[in-house]
């Protein structure tokens, strides 16, 4: 860079702190910190974000910013872990690494690292922990059945090469018991208190499990059968209880009665977490639709992440069966599948209703 072109931006990095400091504002501590960023100074736009999001917490601007001020913090850590690999590898610089390629979310990077540690440290089984943790990430997220089914896979091999792998064991007891397979999920989590009798969390995990019914052993169409209907099919134990709230939840059921009634709308729904609210030509809290409207806000919601243009909060997606409506704020989704012709800006409308009423809302399964 010349210098007058580092004078030129040095200036004008000094006039927007001033200016930060004189007239806050989100737009302001925005164009501060894509400066710091340019300029390779990630820490500085991190410590701005933080700042900013303390005086406008609602800005989607300011924590656009601090995503690309962290990620661009773990580039910076993957490729210092790199150099010291090349000096001194070991299994834990490469757990190091691959942690950070987790949080990145840099599939292709974090199976190369694996793999260069299994070959470097074939005894070692963090390398199939790691793997094991990053496809159950993306089951959890998308409810894949082959990211399931490949997180499980991993996971085994890592308790097979190290009987006392606590993390890997304990993972896929969890894994196991929420599709279904409870009685094989129970072995593991009985082998794991073996380790250490005293875990007092263990024991409640281990209770809840013993509560639960098993579905039997094939993983395969447990795991089929989560993604075809979109939910989990036993809670975590440490999923929020909400209290009730039966006003708001009468409001939900009769927002959706509404939309259910409007001329075209075949289907509409609420969900949060793995409980749904169902009207229309709903079979049940199962039926296939479910998943779909799940689906779509999910893809919605990475694709605006992944292009640093904000969130997907409403979605419409046009087909051969017309239109699906989804309308999203925090966990909270509703949605609607409608015919062609239909109004969908009123759909959508009662869709946003629904949602901005129902946020501290429990709702039942229903139909």
């Amino acid at each position: 860079m010349h210098l007058i072109q580092r004078m030129k931006i040095w200036k004008e990095l000094r006039r927007l702190e001033q200016k930060a400091r004189e007239q806050p504002s989100p737009s302001t501590f925005v164009d501060l910190g894509q400066v710091y960023i340019n300029l390779d100074m990630q820490d500085k736009a991190e410590h701005l974000a933080e700042d900013g999001l303390a005086l406008f917490p609602k800005s989607p601007e300011l924590r656009q910013l601090m995503e690309c001020a962290r990620r661009g913090l773990r580039n910076r850590r993957a490729t210092d872990l790199r150099a010291k690999l090349i000096r001194t590898p070991s299994p834990k610089l490469y757990r190091e690494l691959a942690q950070v390629f987790v949080e990145l979310g840099d599939a292709a990077a974090l199976h190369a690292t694996c793999q260069e540690w299994g070959v470097r440290f074939p005894d070692d089984a963090g390398c199939w922990l790691m793997l094991g943790q990053s496809r159950l990430l993306n089951f959890y997220r998308d409810l894949a059945a082959r990211e399931g089914q490949e997180a499980v896979r991993c996971l085994q091999r890592a308790v097979e090469m190290d009987q006392s792998e606590v993390m890997a064991r304990r993972l896929l007891g969890e894994v196991l018991f929420r599709i279904g397979a409870v009685d094989m999920a129970q072995r593991h989590l009985e082998q794991l208190q073996a380790l250490d009798p005293q875990d007092a969390e263990l024991q409640a995990l281990l209770d809840h499990v013993r509560q639960l019914g098993d579905h039997g052993e094939d993983l395969e169409a447990l795991f089929e059968d989560v993604e075809a209907h979109g939910s989990l099919m036993h809670p975590s134990l440490t999923a929020p209880v909400r209290p009730q709230n039966d006003e708001s939840i009468a409001g939900v059921r009769d927002g959706l009665a509404q939309v259910a009634r409007l001329p075209g709308v075949r289907k509409a729904t609420f969900i949060r977490g793995s409980k749904a609210l169902v009207k229309g030509a709903i079979r049940d809290g199962r039926d296939p639709f479910l998943r779909v409207v799940r689906v779509v806000a999910k893809a919605a919601h990475r694709f605006a992440r992944r292009l640093d243009i904000g969130s997907a909060n409403k979605t419409i997606v046009d087909g051969p069966f017309g239109h699906i409506c989804t309308c999203v704020y925090g966990e909270a989704l509703a949605a609607a599948q409608c015919d062609e012709g239909t109004d969908l800006v009123q759909v959508m409308s009662e869709l946003q209703e629904i949602v901005a009423g129902a946020l501290h809302t429990t709702p039942e399964q229903a139909s």
